[in-house]
């Protein structure tokens, strides 16, 4: 039985859909308001669960409503939250997201500086138990402790290397597969071109780089050579967490042994239809749904 573990940040995310997303100073009007749990981790844990597979999320939230609110969702879709831990006295983190009709969005993250960025007491938790760790970039002490517990368990791990104002560089290097945004690779990099970025960040780590590019597909590295593998086509209402479901459903793919081809067009097909509803988490299919898509596609 397959157990993964998702370290990182929780998020509460109040989404507004508008007709074109803003492009300087004024008052807006939304035709669509929504609350939901988001966050890299978070939202990569939810896609494990709603996949069948079983899954912990070792974070931190506030002891305020919101951090009851994210606990409560997060076991809602059947993630084990046993290792989230709930500061007293501090207000979990928020972001305001804007919309538009074609799916493309505006995040405004706001990390809560009451959440301690100690991880030490992440060292409590027996990783050897996991198949698989999967972290996002967003709380990098938790993530750093994580993947060294880990590595010392024989543990195969997963970076969602997106845009942080830190170095991910020392993450790079513990991840067995790190998996980037175009804006991440970018930033760590300093290299405009995907493909010289890519070659770059596997100059860092002796495990796979890839890295997403929307609807361009996904870009990787296997035996020295580059990979490709386009995104499908869908009606899409909203991009949010798209990315977070596709990194939960590789972490979830690669732990199965899924040839790597295979695992990138199963995490693929996860994060397509999640974008066919509003909501970072809404859409998220479950298994049937997924092998039904990319069966109706003829993907293997």
């Amino acid at each position: 039985m397959i157990k993964i573990a998702c370290v990182g940040i929780a998020v509460q995310d109040r989404i507004y859909t508008l007709k074109t997303l803003p492009d300087g100073g004024g008052k807006y009007q939304s035709s669509h308001y929504q609350e939901t749990g988001g966050g890299p981790a978070a939202t990569a844990a939810v896609a494990i669960a709603r996949l069948g597979v079983e899954v912990d999320f070792i974070g931190r939230v506030g002891d305020d409503s919101c951090g009851n609110t994210l606990l409560a969702e997060l076991q809602h879709y059947g993630v084990n939250t046993d290792y989230c831990r709930q500061f007293a006295g501090a207000r979990s983190s928020q972001s305001a997201i804007l919309v538009d009709e074609h799916g493309e969005r505006i995040i405004v993250n706001y990390p809560s500086p009451d959440l301690p960025a100690d991880a030490s007491w992440v060292e409590e938790i027996d990783f050897s138990a996991y198949d698989m760790v999967l972290a996002d970039v967003r709380w990098h002490e938790g993530a750093l402790t994580a993947f060294t517990l880990a590595r010392h368990a024989g543990v195969a791990t997963l970076l969602d290397a997106d845009t942080t104002p830190q170095n991910i560089e020392p993450l790079v290097r513990l991840a067995d597969h790190a998996v980037f945004s175009a804006p991440g690779l970018q930033r760590m990099t300093h290299i405009d071109d995907a493909r010289e970025g890519l070659l770059r960040a596997a100059s860092l780590t002796e495990g796979k780089v890839y890295v997403t590019q929307g609807g361009e597909g996904t870009l990787w590295i296997e035996d020295e050579h580059f990979c490709h593998f386009p995104a499908f086509t869908v009606n899409v209402v909203d991009t949010t967490g798209a990315g977070d479901v596709f990194h939960g459903a590789l972490a979830l793919a690669i732990a199965e042994k899924m040839p790597s081809q295979s695992a990138i067009a199963f995490s693929a097909a996860v994060a397509a239809l999640k974008c066919t509803q509003a909501g970072g988490r809404t859409g998220i299919p479950n298994r049937e749904q997924t092998e039904s898509f990319l069966s109706l596609l003829n993907v293997k």
